[in-house]
């Protein structure tokens, strides 16, 4: 499946992050990825890039063998109703990257026995360093293989329970969110204890990297790292305390919580 033709239906922005990926990490050559929307002229630099760009959903189905959806929520079914008989299960794989449309839900429209994926990648993708969560629905080994080594290339790539897809898009791509916000109050620390605004947000925003970094890596526990800087009533100790006293990891995670009852909604 490695020389497979890929579709990517919708080209928004995370339609073209993922076409950007690709064609940078080498996957596919650029000529073998076809992306469409309805305005043509947002994908000129995918086109200059090599990639073929077209408006016609149906053609660029008929012409590929990997078929992402990446629509919007709300018009999924519509799109996808009106192109179903291009569907072949000989030759297609579906994979979504969609929001909250369930596996059975897109095997009921597309209704022609095509291996069906999910995968939930985040917004990170667009720099190949996103964490894609995936399930699927009829697919060979072979093809499981094929769209995890896919989605690696943006990345890193979990497999999962469909039943853990909404978690994993509260923790995997809310979470870009969460971190960043993080980096934003570090930043606004830093502008206070001295550093002008640039460069408080360099040292916030490498530091998170670093910290990630070193548990990715190392395949260490945060708590050991943790230990490692917090000396006897030294001031990384004190500053975690007060932290936790103006209720830092108890606000996190109740913002996770409230976003995965949100989602569920």
């Amino acid at each position: 499946m490695n020389n497979s033709n890929i579709a990517i239906i919708g080209g928004g922005n995370l339609g073209a992050a993922i076409a950007e990926g690709l064609i940078k990490s080498k996957f596919v050559s650029a000529d073998k990825i076809t992306i469409t929307r309805r305005n043509l002229e947002a994908l000129n630099e995918l086109k200059k890039a090599g990639a073929n760009v077209t408006s016609d959903n149906a053609k660029a189905i008929q012409n590929n063998d990997v078929i992402i959806v990446a629509l919007k929520p709300y018009n999924v079914k519509e799109v996808l109703e009106s192109l179903k008989q291009n569907f072949d299960s000989k030759k297609h794989i579906v994979i979504s990257v969609v929001t909250g449309v369930l596996l059975k839900d897109l095997a009921a429209i597309v209704d022609q026995g095509v291996p069906i994926f999910r995968a939930m990648p985040n917004t990170a993708i667009a720099i190949q360093e996103s964490v894609t969560c995936i399930c699927h629905q009829g697919a060979a080994n072979a093809q499981v293989n094929y769209v995890s080594d896919l989605f690696n290339q943006l990345g890193i790539t979990i497999a999962i329970d469909e039943k853990l897809m909404d978690a994993a898009t509260v923790l995997g791509a809310c979470g870009i969110a969460y971190a960043l916000r993080f980096i934003r109050a570090a930043t606004q620390g830093g502008i206070e204890i001295g550093f002008d605004a640039k460069t408080a947000n360099l040292i916030s925003a490498q530091t998170v990297k670093g910290a990630a970094e070193l548990l990715l890596k190392l395949n260490r526990h945060p708590e050991e790292e943790i230990d490692k800087v917090t000396t006897p009533k030294g001031c990384t100790i004190a500053g975690l305390n007060e932290m936790e006293h103006q209720g830092f990891s108890s606000s996190l995670i109740k913002g996770i919580c409230t976003s995965y009852e949100k989602i569920g909604k």
